[in-house]
């Protein structure tokens, strides 16, 4: 029995080429594409805009309305005028300076310690080789599924035995380290070429020098965004100052504004409740618009390797 061999084809004969499947694009302004980019992509943006910034925008009105425009079943938008008399009251029912200033100082001296804990731990993460130092990395990712509620009452019972109730550094110390920082900054100095740590190492320099002088001047958009969601924590921290302090001398803002609420519990004072409001968000909103630009980049950084 013979097998079949396939037959081969003549060399004279040309071979044709055979045609190449011909891709169709709709148009840019096609109806199809229109429909697709106003449903993937702006129409999911608006509504996330509108969630985000109606609120505020909410907020921001009501501060300049009186009672009658806020109590009542007409609703008014606009106020019928600029009226800054919430904002007076709001800041002379309660002694809203010394809100303030605590809470700059609390926000600062805590933003910067976190900030500089979590950029020498990250640094000896990668860079220093010591024992058990991924179990130590491990630890620092669980600190970060543990909900912070969970540490209040202990937190309280240290703080209060050591006397730190109704003190700025009892509410600043129980929050010094971030696991989101240190993870954040470890994921990026992996990243980090190599060659630039083992030159600056053959010409001498220690870890601290190479910390200071190479790692942090070519990490500042990471540790930015560290620094921004720090300072973000830390001012709108609300739940651990209310339960350490209970004096207005010691009070962050926060916390005021409850002490606000008690003192104005009636209907009138929905609108001074909104300008203390805005008092509080002013400050952090204007940090955020100095830092915003350094977010995303900070937070792709450590997910770009080369």
């Amino acid at each position: 029995m013979s097998s079949l061999s396939p037959v081969s084809p003549d060399p004279s004969i040309p071979a044709v080429p055979r045609p190449e499947p011909v891709l169709t694009r709709d148009r840019p302004l096609s109806r199809r594409n229109l429909i697709q980019t106003v449903a993937g992509g702006y129409l999911p943006l608006i509504v996330a805009t509108l969630v985000v910034f109606l609120p505020l925008l909410w907020m921001v009105l009501s501060s300049f309305k009186q009672s009658g425009e806020i109590v009542t079943t007409d609703l008014k938008v606009l106020p019928e005028s600029l009226n800054l008399q919430n904002y007076r009251t709001a800041m002379t029912t309660v002694p809203f300076g010394q809100f303030f200033l605590n809470s700059t100082i609390v926000t600062l001296v805590g933003a910067s310690v976190k900030v500089l804990l979590a950029i020498l731990t990250a640094y000896a993460l990668v860079f220093v080789r010591f024992p058990f130092r991924n179990l130590i990395f491990m630890l620092i990712l669980v600190a970060l599924m543990v909900p912070p509620q969970v540490s209040i009452l202990p937190n309280f019972i240290l703080i209060a035995g050591i006397g730190g109730k109704n003190t700025l550094w009892g509410i600043i110390l129980p929050g010094l380290g971030t696991a989101f920082g240190t993870f954040l900054l470890r994921q990026h100095f992996l990243t980090l070429p190599n060659s630039i740590l083992e030159s600056a190492e053959v010409d001498g320099a220690g870890h601290w020098r190479r910390l200071w002088r190479i790692v942090v001047p070519i990490s500042v958009p990471s540790i930015a965004t560290v620094a921004l969601v720090t300072i973000v924590s830390e001012w709108n921290d609300y739940i651990w100052p209310l339960i350490i302090t209970d004096r207005p001398e010691t009070m962050t803002l926060p916390v005021g504004l409850t002490l606000l609420q008690n003192n104005e519990s009636n209907a009138a004072g929905w609108g001074v409740l909104m300008a203390g409001a805005v008092l509080v968000i002013v400050p952090i909103l204007i940090v955020f618009a100095a830092l915003q630009r350094y977010i995303v980049a900070g937070l792709t950084q450590g997910s770009v390797t080369g």
